[in-house]
């Protein structure tokens, strides 16, 4: 597992052949057995693989990333060679279902222990391992929120009721090898109370 953790990365180049539908089954499956606060299980995920739509929705959010005001963004949204999900095949929305909010109220403190967003972040990461697992190349997009802010776009991906975009996952086969050089890691991150 170490090891898998390790060689992931984010790739941004893939080849045109479509992934297995045993493959996507297995990248499913992973996602939804990540942990979740009281088995909630919030997540629901949508799976692109029609080239069009794909495409259309990168075009959408180029043209409203051209107009942002973060410098990045707007750079990459008026870039005629940047596509949001990288000719990837396969891409799956990953949506949290809102609702009902469990907040723990104290004086001076309030906390909400159980989050939508952070279940299916874990789910992403799960689904993320489980490709390299299988060699399948994998990108966590989160530029396609710019895409989500406009409610007639969402209503296109059908996505089920009380259930809210959160992002996007890039899946297919690596079009070139990605160095297995460990990339630098902060090791002044932990700390022990013993």
């Amino acid at each position: 597992m170490l090891d898998t953790i390790k060689r992931r990365r984010s790739v941004r180049n893939y080849l045109e052949k479509q992934i297995s539908e045993e493959d996507v089954k297995t990248i499913l499956e992973a996602a939804i057995y990540s942990p979740s606060g009281h088995n909630a299980q919030p997540w629901h995920f949508t799976v692109i693989q029609n080239k069009e739509l794909i495409d259309y929705i990168s075009d959408k959010t180029k043209q409203i990333m051209a107009m942002s005001n973060v410098d990045k963004a707007r750079k990459l949204g008026e870039s005629p060679k940047y596509h949001l999900f990288h000719q990837a095949p396969t891409v799956v929305i990953v949506s949290g279902k809102m609702g009902e909010k469990s907040v723990i109220d104290l004086p001076g403190y309030n906390f909400e222990p159980y989050s939508p967003l952070a279940e299916c972040s874990a789910s992403i990461q799960n689904m993320l391992l489980a490709a390299e697992s299988i060699g399948i190349g994998s990108c966590w997009i989160g530029f396609v929120n710019y895409f989500f802010a406009f409610p007639d776009e969402v209503q296109k991906l059908e996505i089920p009721e009380n259930f809210k975009p959160l992002f996007a996952v890039c899946l297919g086969y690596k079009n070139n090898s990605i160095s297995i050089n460990l990339p630098h890691r902060k090791s002044d991150c932990i700390n022990y109370i013993r």
